[in-house]
């Protein structure tokens, strides 16, 4: 079986095979090299030099036009006009810091609020998910009086140093600190969806009771809710329940990440967490927020921050500064004109559906699995072993970059093909994918 896959490794560039590219592409990677240094990383055996977007398309130097299967960022479209209107519009007019009055950040707040249960009322805007998460670290903390946290076992929520030693996946080869526990993620494929909530449940009570064992007190669990990093298993909805009850049994918090699956991308609702039936401590946003402009927020439920706020303050310079709120209201806006939401639950079924026939006859395709707009395909080396194949998983990542369609890979062993195009793909554009997908996977014949 292939070893565990750290999160940069996975679809990464052989930066000692760029003496084999063109000579403008030598050139530019000699140029990141130089100024980036040896911790700068680039997708693809053949790197991509974009130099526009527009919608579910990039645009190459060249010309050629890759349709967008990967970035989750864009969420609703690269260069939405709508978003870019109103991030120059308000840029045009006051950008400052969050100690001013000023009515978008309550607009955009309450909106934002709006589409959270009622017990999750207020909220701390930030730059990124990882400031994001670094702040509700600190948070259950401080409101529980443990240190002890609870991630799934290739989880990733970010890179400052508390969030990194909650990042099993990162780049990072500093030893795991004694507080953090790690439990298997809840692997559909391999275990089935029948009983996987009680035994994901039993796993975190076994990670609680190692706790108690050396003395640490449980602070809280962290996940991404459809487990993106660990290979993409959104599980039957409410399958977390028994193990969110769990937690808080033994006095945690439970704070769901929802950089990844937020926003509308599962599709059946606006929230990962809420295809559970679950009600969060903490939510922690980024990335999707803005479409690409730099915001993050924690949204929370107020009793656990005024208890934060009577041992410790909060204080980011930009978080929740105008500009960001604009870009974050006309998100909002965009999602609810255009539909998208519905959209990611429709084309994502379509998507799944036409990806499981085109796979019927390919033993090396284990698993089609996902939600909405969020989609893992689990290539392994045949169905009777379910045994990892991450070799040809990135030989299909790179035969479909040859066919002008951009995916990643995911998953503790890296063979997870990670499908997370715009939440603004079309039918048509589905069936370009799908096209793509099944040349590719011929191509390993």
């Amino acid at each position: 079986m292939d070893a565990t896959r750290k999160i940069l490794e996975l679809n990464a560039f052989d930066m000692r095979a760029a003496d084999h590219l063109d000579p403008a592409m030598t050139s530019l990677v000699a140029r990141r090299r130089r100024a980036f240094g040896p911790t700068s990383m680039l997708f693809y055996a053949r790197p991509l030099n974009l130099v526009r977007g527009e919608g579910v398309w990039l645009y190459d130097a060249d010309g050629t036009r890759y349709l967008d299967a990967y970035n989750n960022v864009p969420s609703v479209g690269h260069c939405h006009p709508r978003v870019v209107e109103a991030v120059s519009r308000q840029l045009a007019t006051l950008n400052t810091h969050t100690r001013y009055l000023y009515d978008i950040i309550y607009t955009y707040a309450e909106r934002l609020l709006a589409t959270m249960p009622d017990e999750v009322s207020n909220v701390v805007f930030t730059c990124t998910g990882s400031e994001s998460a670094d702040l509700a670290l600190r948070v259950a903390r401080a409101v529980t009086g443990g240190t002890g946290f609870i991630v799934t076992d290739n989880a990733y929520h970010g890179n400052t140093s508390a969030v990194t030693e909650i990042s099993p996946s990162s780049a990072s080869a500093e030893p795991r600190p004694p507080y953090v526990f790690l439990v298997p993620a809840p692997d559909s494929y391999r275990q089935g969806d029948n009983g996987l909530g009680s035994r994901f449940a039993d796993d975190i009570r076994k990670a609680i009771a190692g706790m108690r064992s050396k003395g640490i007190r449980l602070a809280g669990f962290i996940a991404d809710s459809i487990f993106s990093s660990d290979g993409v298993f959104p599980g039957e909805p409410g399958f977390l329940a028994e193990a969110i009850a769990a937690v808080r049994e033994a006095g945690g918090v439970y704070i769901a990440d929802e950089v990844q699956p937020g926003f509308g991308r599962t599709g059946e609702k606006m929230w990962g967490f809420d295809r559970h039936g679950l009600v969060p401590d903490m939510v922690v946003m980024g990335k999707p927020m803005g479409n690409g402009f730099p915001m993050g927020g924690v949204a929370i439920k107020p009793e656990l921050l005024e208890a934060f706020g009577s041992q410790a303050g909060y204080f980011n310079t930009f978080g929740g500064n105008p500009v960001a709120a604009a870009a974050g209201l006309a998100v909002l806006d965009v999602l609810e004109a255009e539909g998208l939401q519905q959209n990611s639950f429709e084309i994502g079924a379509y998507l799944r559906s036409e990806l499981r026939i085109a796979a019927a006859t390919d033993d090396r395709v284990g698993d089609v699995r996902g939600a909405g707009l969020y989609i893992g395909v689990e290539i392994v080396v045949d169905n009777s072993s379910c045994e990892p194949d991450r070799e040809a998983a990135e030989r299909i990542v790179n035969a479909m970059r040859e066919r002008n369609i951009l995916i990643g890979t995911a998953g503790r062993h890296g063979n997870v093909l990670k499908i997370r195009p715009p939440l603004c793909l079309s039918r048509e554009h589905a069936d370009i994918f799908l096209a793509g997908f099944a040349d590719s996977l011929a191509s390993l014949a």
